[in-house]
């Protein structure tokens, strides 16, 4: 049984056995950014407090990705648009999660040095060992670390659901906004208390 079943246009039914949160960036350096739109990091962070725990609460996976990099490793395109990084080095807890999200053992961390969580990284490994089919995402930002983990998984086959109250982007409304357009062809954007309604 897929991980996701489509019985109306807003309703989700949810196979618990194949089913995984996807946490992108919700880490300590990323979150003390300024307030992100539409919503700030705060509010980003309460919501994906709520769908940890309910994952935790049904013994599904939780996969808690954060971004490691450092002016060694830093990608430097040319480009048109660039974010350069802090001067100096970075606090000695930049990369750690966020302790709202109340990181427990099981949790699955997985550390990448660049925007998307697939690639380099052994997430995909961990999904398919888990018999995962369906991952919901969140995070910071919507435009970046989640969009371009969200294309991955589109291509890799994962049905996807995006909690779109769960994720907020650091740049602007109009990016945020840029990127539900995809999510909403790539899988179902619903709200977090939706999604935990749905794992009721």
């Amino acid at each position: 049984m897929a991980g996701l079943i489509l019985r109306s246009m807003t309703e989700l039914i949810i196979d618990k056995n194949s089913i995984a949160l996807v946490v992108i960036d919700l880490q300590k350096g990323i979150a003390s950014f300024p307030n992100g739109a539409p919503r700030s990091s705060q509010s980003v962070i309460a919501n994906a407090s709520k769908l940890t725990g309910a994952f935790r609460g049904h013994g599904m996976p939780v996969f808690l990705v954060r971004v490691v990099v450092t002016p060694e490793i830093a990608l430097r395109p040319i480009a048109d648009e660039t974010r350069p990084l802090p001067p100096g080095p970075m606090p000695s807890d930049f990369f750690d999660i966020v302790p709202e999200l109340g990181q427990v053992p099981s949790d699955i961390v997985i550390t990448k040095h660049q925007v998307g969580a697939f690639y380099g990284t052994d997430l995909e490994l961990q999904l398919r060992r888990r018999k995962i089919e369906t991952i919901v995402l969140c995070g910071i930002s919507t435009d970046a670390g989640v969009e371009s983990t969200a294309r991955f998984a589109y291509d890799y086959g994962f049905q996807q659901v995006f909690a779109e109250d769960a994720m907020t982007s650091i740049a602007s409304e109009e990016r945020h906004k840029g990127a539900l357009a995809f999510f909403r062809r790539a899988g179902r954007v619903r709200s977090t208390d939706e999604i935990v309604k749905a794992l009721e």
